[in-house]
Order: structure tokens, then sequence, then C-alpha cells
């Protein structure tokens, strides 16, 4: 790539005639302007001081000795200290040559035999149906899962289902008080929807109670303790800890509800998993860890029996890690879960993707384990992401004000059909490819509005807006796509073009040359967005080259063109975007139709 010759012989001209010693990858290349002439700038100020010349003169020696030994260049031009380099029509044209053909351009090889990056996202808890926060968390690890892959990195999905804890129970005891033997058969709902209801019945009643006695003059924090409820599904946690045959019974029934409903939409979805973990599966190890940190003095049991760890020396406070009654909290079980992981899989990297209220944590669970004595504890990442919010506030599970997975995935497929109805272009489709292209726009329309957004900001979701077939949507992406492949199949059909005959010597003009500079940026933007774990900037990048190629297109009669070497060559240009923008959703975890 032209990018790193660059660097290199700008690395290897600043020794020769300054003595100046700098690493090719540490020399700075940026897009040149458009206001200047130019395609790649290098900023020689850093380099000035110890050449003892002014910029100016730097940036021309500089400039005259690069380009006399890299014949891509046509020369340079210096604006004070900015050296601005010109890149060769024959450079790009061989270059669009070369990357036609690529199906995997931008995506790096995997060694499937390197040590594995383990990425854990979803981690829901079996007492709720997924809603809106969870689609922001599974599309978000899924696809840095994808762009780890992309970059040539092993990666291993993971998903941790909280499948116990008083939540849980909550649901568990509800159904028991209020459910009268309702099943996912005989009431026609989703399991996991199912038990969800009885969460929420189980919060209504539970406030009923604690009103009921702070009405008796109890004050609130001791009501909500001892609320007749809460008391119970506390006495149902212990019992299910020490293996109750009746409570474990029930719990194995319920949870096979909801992992049902989960599979289905996790398929809904698009994304999986290459094992799942189950905490009631590995809170035990976290226990066992528990009484190594006790026998090691770095963990302390109060006098009420609970067990902590002091971390106030790291500016932090005391964490609980068991409580007084024996029974474990979150923290106890990614303990084992951790050591679990890293056993199973000799991970090189254990990525936790988990929203931001989560951050103490995960800070907590890196210094517990080091202080565990695992030297592989600086190798957890926490992957924290802000919150989805709709206009009208947070969502709130026990409430029963979410948004459903199953419901929004639905509702978007409606008006994905609604908008291609209106178009009118889609009339020689069957039912069943206009069933199956309604759900690939509803999630490319999901995934890009909920991706397109930097993982660290909270977000707002307005379905309305994500799914336009105009402006920064996944919809306008994909119709771009549509479009080209439509192109190609013309110019293969009618035209009986051969992509893979080269179109010899022509002339590029400013609109076709942008969008070949495009196309010449994506792998590094593949390894840039790797390094900052953001799917946000593979998608902006996929919209750029997307609004590019349009412009290109409205000025340019593809398959109108009377030369038949430069037909090819738009045509090869064509294909290759349509490769790099397939190959950009697919990082994304979105599909691209051949037709729309």
């Amino acid at each position: 790539m032209i990018i790193e010759k660059i660097q290199a012989t700008v690395s290897e001209s600043l020794n020769k005639l300054y003595n100046i010693q700098v690493a090719p990858d540490s020399i700075v290349l940026q897009k040149t302007k458009k206001e200047f002439n130019g395609d790649y700038t290098v900023v020689v100020f850093p380099y000035v001081k110890q050449a003892r010349k002014s910029p100016e003169m730097v940036a021309n020696e500089l400039g005259s000795a690069v380009c006399s030994a890299l014949p891509e260049l046509t020369g340079y031009n210096v604006i004070k200290g900015f050296l601005n380099f010109s890149v060769s029509d024959s450079y790009y044209l061989s270059f669009t040559a070369q990357i036609c053909g690529d199906s995997r351009y931008g995506l790096k090889p995997v060694n499937s035999s390197d040590a594995p990056v383990v990425v854990e996202y979803s981690s829901p808890n079996t007492n709720k149906p997924l809603h809106l926060g969870h689609i922001r968390n599974n599309l978000l690890g899924w696809s840095v899962s994808q762009l780890l892959t992309a970059n040539g990195r092993n990666v291993k999905k993971v998903n941790l289902v909280n499948d116990r804890g008083i939540h849980i129970c909550k649901s568990m005891l509800a159904w028991m008080r209020f459910g009268n033997g309702e099943t996912p058969e005989s009431s026609g709902m989703k399991g996991d929807h199912l038990v969800g209801k009885y969460y929420v019945e189980f919060d209504k009643h539970y406030k009923a109670e604690v009103k009921e006695l702070i009405d008796k003059g109890v004050e609130e924090e001791q009501a909500k303790k001892e609320a007749p409820l809460m008391v119970e599904a506390q006495q149902m946690l212990k019992r299910w800890e020490e293996g109750d045959k009746e409570i474990r019974d029930l719990w194995q029934k319920m949870n096979g509800w909801v992992y049902a409903g989960f599979d289905e939409t996790y398929r809904k979805m698009g994304v999986g998993f290459d094992k799942i973990y189950y905490e009631s599966n590995t809170y035990l190890l976290g226990k066992e860890l528990v009484q190594k940190g006790l026998d090691l003095g770095v963990l302390f049991r109060k006098e009420d029996g609970s067990v902590w760890c002091d971390l106030t020396d790291a500016g932090l406070d005391q964490k609980l890690l068991l409580r007084k009654d024996g029974t474990s909290v979150y923290m106890t079980q990614d303990l084992g879960t951790a050591l679990l992981r890293h056993n199973d899989f000799g991970a090189d990297q254990l990525i936790y993707v988990v929203g931001n209220e989560q951050d103490y944590h995960f800070q907590v669970l890196k210094i517990i384990l080091g202080r565990l004595g695992f030297d592989w504890a600086d190798k957890v990442y926490h992957l924290s992401y802000g919150m989805v919010e709709l206009p009208n506030g947070k969502m709130k599970s026990r409430e029963g004000t979410v948004v459903d997975a199953d419901d929004l995935i639905e509702e978007m497929e409606k008006t994905a059909e609604e908008m291609c109805r209106d178009r009118g272009k889609n009339d020689d489709m069957t039912s069943d490819e206009l069933k199956e292209l309604y759900h690939i726009l509803a999630l490319g329309a999901l995934k890009y509005f909920i991706l397109k957004v930097d993982p660290t900001k909270t977000m707002l979701f307005n379905p309305a807006e994500s799914i336009d077939f105009n402006g920064n949507t996944g919809p306008f992406i994909q119709y771009t796509h549509a479009r080209i492949r439509s192109i190609v199949r013309k110019a293969l059909g009618e035209k009986g073009l051969d992509l893979s005959m080269s179109f010899g010597s022509i002339q590029i003009n400013d609109k076709e040359r942008d969008v070949i500079k495009m196309l010449h940026e994506m792998p590094s933007v593949v390894e840039q967005a790797a390094a900052a774990y953001s799917p946000a900037m593979i998608a902006n990048y996929t919209y750029e080259l997307a609004k590019t190629f349009n412009s290109f297109y409205q000025d340019t009669p593809i398959l109108r063109e009377p030369d038949t070497n430069r037909m090819l060559f738009l045509v090869q240009l064509c294909n290759a975007v349509s490769v790099a923008i397939k190959n950009m959703m697919w990082i994304l975890g979105i599909e691209v139709p051949e037709r729309m």
C-alpha cells in the first residue's frame, strides 16, 4: 500500500538527509485537505529542530527525496511546514484492478492457533425477555467480535447467563403465588415474556406490601426488607443454594421457558455464541476463590459471617463477596467465571461488553483477581458503553416500561414493508423474498442506528429515523449496495464484460479518484476501529464511502460509456465498492441485499 511506502521512504530520507531516526510507523500521514493539491500530507515541524533548517526547506528537501525514490508519486507541494504528496493515476488504476477480484478486501486472515480474545456479551437475566438495552449490548458485542476477527484476531464469543439469584427467585415466587399453572403453551406467550410478566407481577405486589408496612409506621428501608414477599424470596434463594429439589425443579422449568425464548430472539437478531456459561455452574468456583482469598489473607470475614475485600488502599471501599448467610453475589460468580474462561481458552484477553453502570464492578474484579495471584488479571478489559434511552426517558424492567426486543424487530419489519411498498420497486420478488428483504432492512436499520454511535456515549433511540432510505442509515447503505450489484449484473449480462480482464491505461477524473481513495483507506480504518473497539468508525466510514460512490454515480453514465476499456474500469470500481460495503457491513453484523 502506498501509505506504508511513503512512511518507509520518509523515514529513510530523514535518516539520510539529517541523521534523524524515526520508525516508519511513527510517521504521521494525513489525508491532504481538500483546499490543497495532493493526496497525503506529512507535517515536518517535528523534524525542523534536529534538521536545523526552516520548515519550508525541510519539506522541499524531503519531498524531492521521497518523490525521486517512489515512482508511484507524481510530485509534491509545500505549504509552510506541510508536505503534500500526489499519487499517480497509474497507481490508483493498478490498485483498483488488484482489489476488484478480492472478495475479502480489508479483512485480515485469522490464525486459529493464536491465543484467543474472549468477548463476553449479552449476559441476560432469566427473569425477563431481552429488551432494547440488551439489543445494544448484543449488537455491540457481536460487532466488536467481528471487528477483531477482521483484524486477524482469533475471537471466541461467549455468553454468561445470569440464571440464579434473588431476581430469578422473584419471578419464581410470583408464578407460584399468582400463576395458576400458566405455561407458554397455555398462554400462547414466548417463555421469556411469560417469566418477565411474573417479574413485573412480583414488583407490583411487593410495592403494595411495602406501602402497607409504611402506613403502619414502619420506616421505608425497614419495610422494604420486611415485606413478606421479599423475605420469602430471600428464603427461596437460600433453599436454591442448599439444593432444595422443589425449588430446583421449578427453577429448571422456568429457565427452560426463558432459554427457548432467548434462542428465538438471538436468531432474529443474527447473533450467536461459541460457548454459553451459566452462573449456576460458576458461582461455586467463585466461592472456592473466596476461600482462597481468606486463606491468603487478602479477604476478611466480618463478625456476622459475611466476607469482604478491603479496597481502601486502592482508593475504593470495601466490597462484599459473600453475604452473612453464605449466599454469593455477582462478584463471586464473576471471579469464578473469569478463571474458568481463562482456563478454557488460554485467553490472550478477556473483554466484557457491559454497560457503564458497571464500571466500578470491573475495576474491582481486576483488583481482586490480581490480589488472588492471577498474573492475567491485567488482561481483563471492560468495554464500557452508554445506555440506550427513549424520547420519554429510561426503561425499567420491573415496572414493565421496556421496549421489548421481539416487539421492536417486528415493528421495524412492518415499517420496512410499508416503505418498500411506497417505493414500488419490488414487484418482481416473491412473497418469501419480500419477507426476507423486510427482515434484512429492518435489522440493517436497527443495527446501523445503534452501532454508528460511539459506544461510550449514551444514545437516544428513534425507530423512525433509523429506517429512512436517505441519510446516515443502514437502508441507505444497503440500497447503495443493491444499486451497485444491479450495475454489475447488467455489465456482465447485457454488456458481456469480463471483470478479470485488464482495462489498460486510461484517464481518471476527480470523482473516480475520490472513490478509489476511500477504498484505499479501508484497511487502515479496520485497524484503527479494532484498536479503539469502535464499530462506529466502521459505520461512519461505510456511510462516507456510500456517499462518495453516489456522488460519482450521479455524474457517470457507467453502462453508456462508449469506450469499452473505460467501462470495464468503471464496472471494476463499482464491484470493488460493493465488496468493500459488504465486508464493512459484515463487521457490523448487517446483511446487504443483492437487489431491492
